[in-house]
């Protein structure tokens, strides 16, 4: 009996003592092990992601690696249309390897971390350094090191230029960026040209005065509100290049304000949360308009824009511009608030013309543009805010830079669109429609990006097709392939359509894309058949229907229709069920509780009726649609008798009831033309009368055309009725999880209160003994 009293004692002695420190240190390699963890998924993701836009590294089939069929393969924008589904796919435009580059940024250690990870050592070995420094360590190497080797410093310039004078003459003929300042530099050289401009006009007592008073500023290392309105007082007024100087250092401080860093001191400290947003907004308002003072930003007689950059004012503010983006892009990484992130993307704007001679920190700033607009957590405001940056870049930036902003803007797309539900589809329609105008600027470097980037998908999957073994339809049936497709529809029925080649005058280049994206589109909807993917035929069915109506191309939709309601799925009679109703929007793949059940039945019903509707009144005009519509019709009629037997048919009386509507509206429009074209006077051999019939006339007057306008509406009005039901369900579920989380807290302090009182009773019982 003594011995277990003992017992509880120790361990009421250990629960009081020790418990909680062992708790935090089983907390902090949790940590490190749940970092490592993300590390490898990020990884992994990247791995992916990279597959599917350039294609694995050596293909399944035996084929020799990438690199060497690059060497031999022909340019995308030397092979023609023809030529696309040929045998012998190469990837194309496949980048080679790059050398290797270690940019090692070790994270500082905390205090309590050092005994923690000694205790876990046998637990999690070397992954806990790995998951400490995947913290401060960047995601993606070749981003660290194009961050990193921004430039050199003026002594190590000096250093090389004593021990090795041949090879800093080599760099200065052949890379002269690689010989500029680091961004730590203080644009000292930059008071020589802001002197001439302040101090000539100034009587010799005044100029010592300033002197004083600018060394008794360098001394005060505070920032103070002060001091951010008397810079900006000075660059409003005189556009000094000195205070320039100052607020870009400053701000570069405010951009690692939460970097500890014992080896380099920063030249301010900022305490002050007012002072830390003085200079971010004086700074991202003011230092654009100091450089176009100083270098303006010129247009030659063809419109382009460009920057003077053999002056000397250029080479010296240049590292100003290097430093002040650098530190702009950092501060990027840090930002949270939707204002601030809108104010310094849109800082970067003025800012492009100056950067098109530094290709290394162009492209950091690109990849940390297109992050922030294809990332789920952006908002649209901030999305827009993006994409305005690269169209601009887009428009200013010479050839290599277009395709450098296009790869990436498609490489985002492809990422952001890895995660579709119905919070997240509306942003990645917003990325694909403002995406889909940056390939119309420059059309003859867009065809070459659009044809390598279908030609990927084409052999993805024809890898599907002819390696049909276990999950290989998966690197098909997933939503980023699927996102593709439709983005590419998207390009090209912006820059297709009639009335944007008449507006240039001249037809597009990127027309030609249209014939392989409809084969590769048609072939991925039929792989796999079945009713499980039918609602990943529809989005592929919905992305043709857009390049179709955009462009005047006649694609053939009727047959998949067709197909689908001849499936076992839809001639059998379902069964009934509880399940709601499937959102066919944002699913590419029915669950399997949905199959054979009378909502799913119905939902395919409801999705076939609207696209025959939706494909048929694209050619509700044509002089040829009674022939056209003739064999539907009679295979319609035909499965609808099938579906009415007793016992074998499904006896689904909503969607025979839609689908006799349907047919009556098809017969109604094919009597219509039957009897316009009766009062022709033409031949049919006249080609240009043919076209023109009825041209003029609304389609929506048509009998076929006008049941479209109504469902449009009532589709309109049920889908707000959805979208409101889950906005409440949303509210609802957010309600009852902060209750719960109340409801935590409570039950905490009441146990904490027991434990407390449990205390106190077994001292006074130790004190009895």
């Amino acid at each position: 009996m003594v011995a277990t009293k003992k017992n509880i004692k120790a361990t009421k002695k250990f629960e009081k003592k020790h418990l909680k420190g062992v708790l935090e240190r089983r907390k902090v390699v949790a940590k490190i092990k749940q970092q490592t963890q993300i590390k490898e998924k990020k990884k992994a993701k990247r791995v992916k992601d990279a597959e599917f836009i350039k294609g694995p590294a050596d293909e399944a089939n035996g084929a020799k690696p990438a690199v060497e069929k690059a060497k031999k393969g022909a340019k995308a924008s030397e092979m023609s249309v023809d030529d696309f589904f040929k045998g012998g796919f190469e990837i194309l435009d496949k980048a080679e390897p790059s050398k290797a580059k270690t940019a090692g940024k070790l994270g500082k250690r905390k205090r309590g971390q050092t005994e923690a990870q000694d205790e876990a050592s046998d637990e999690s070995g070397s992954e806990a350094s790995m998951g400490e420094n995947a913290a401060d360590v960047g995601s993606d190497e070749e981003e660290d090191a194009s961050e990193n080797d921004l430039g050199m410093s003026k002594n190590a310039m000096a250093a090389l230029a004593e021990k090795d004078p041949e090879f800093y003459k080599f760099l200065q003929e052949n890379d002269p960026e690689a010989l500029e300042f680091d961004e730590n530099a203080d644009f000292s050289e930059i008071d020589e040209l802001s002197g001439s401009d302040e101090e000539d006009g100034q009587p010799k007592k005044k100029q010592k005065k300033d002197k004083k008073s600018t060394d008794a500023e360098e001394d005060d290392r505070e920032l103070t509100q002060a001091k951010v309105a008397k810079w900006k007082q000075s660059m409003a007024d005189t556009h000094s290049l000195r205070t320039a100087r100052q607020v870009v250092i400053a701000f570069r401080c405010a951009a690692h304000l939460n970097e500890a860093d014992e080896d380099t001191q920063q030249r301010y400290t900022i305490t002050d949360p007012d002072a830390f947003h003085g200079i971010v907004v004086v700074a991202l308002k003011y230092i654009p308009e100091v450089l176009q003072h100083h270098l303006p930003v010129k247009e030659s007689s063809s419109g382009k824009l460009y920057v003077n950059t053999e002056s000397k004012k250029f080479k010296t503010l240049s590292m100003l511009v290097k430093s002040f983006t650098s530190s702009i892009i950092r501060l990027l990484s840090t930002l949270s608030d939707e204002a601030t992130l809108k104010l310094t993307l849109s800082a970067l704007q003025p800012l492009l013309p100056y950067l098109l001679s530094f290709r290394k920190l162009l492209k950091v700033l690109i990849k940390t543009v297109v992050a922030f607009w294809s990332q789920s957590a952006s908002t649209d405001a901030t999305r827009i805010t993006a994409f305005l940056v690269l169209q601009r870049l887009t428009v200013v930036g010479d050839k290599g830079v277009r395709e450098v902003v296009l790869k990436a803007a498609y490489q985002g797309l492809v990422q952001g669109s890895r995660l579709t539900n119905a919070n997240t589809i509306q942003g990645i329609n917003l990325m694909k429609n403002s995406a889909a105008e940056l390939w119309g600027i420059d059309q003859s470097l867009g065809y070459t990006t659009a044809f390598s980037s279908i030609r990927q998908l084409a052999i993805h999957l024809r890898n599907s097709i002819v390696n049909n073994k276990n999950d290989a339809f998966r690197n098909v049936y997933n939503w980023q392939y699927v996102h593709s497709l439709d983005f590419w529809s998207c390009v090209l029925s912006e820059h297709c359509s009639p009335l944007k080649e008449a507006e240039a005058g001249k037809e597009s280049q990127l027309k030609l894309l249209i014939y392989p994206l409809v084969q590769v589109t048609l072939g991925a909807m039929r792989l796999i058949p079945t009713s499980l993917y039918f609602p990943l035929r529809f989005q592929l069915i919905r992305s043709l229907l857009r390049l179709s109506r955009a462009t005047d191309t006649y694609i053939p939709l009727a047959s998949v229709l067709l197909e689908v309601l001849n499936s076992a799925e839809m001639k059998k009679p379902p069964k009934p069920s509880t399940l709601k109703q499937l959102d066919f929007a944002v699913n590419y793949k029915a669950p399997k509780s949905y199959l054979r059940t009378r909502v799913y039945q119905d939902g395919v019903g409801e999705q076939v009726i609207e696209l025959l509707s939706e494909f048929f009144v694209l050619w509700s005009r044509n002089i040829a649609f009674p022939e056209f519509a003739l064999p539907v019709i009679i295979m319609i009629k035909r499965w609808l008798k099938e579906t009415r037997k007793k016992g074998s048919g499904n006896n689904n009386g909503k969607i025979g009831s839609g689908i006799v509507l349907l047919v009556q509206k098809l017969e109604a429009n094919a009597k219509f033309i039957e009897e316009k074209r009766a009062k022709v006077d033409f031949a049919p051999n006249d080609r240009s009368q043919v076209d023109a019939f009825l041209k003029d006339f609304d389609w929506e007057k048509t009998p076929l055309g006008a049941y479209v306008v109504g469902q449009r509406k009532q589709r309109a009005e049920k889908q707000k009725l959805m979208e409101q039901a889950r906005k409440e369900d949303n509210k609802k579920r957010k309600e009852a999880e902060e209750e719960e989380l109340a409801g935590d807290d409570g039950n905490e302090s009441d146990e904490d209160e027991e434990d407390q009182e449990d205390e106190d009773g077994e001292e006074e019982d130790e004190d009895d003994e």
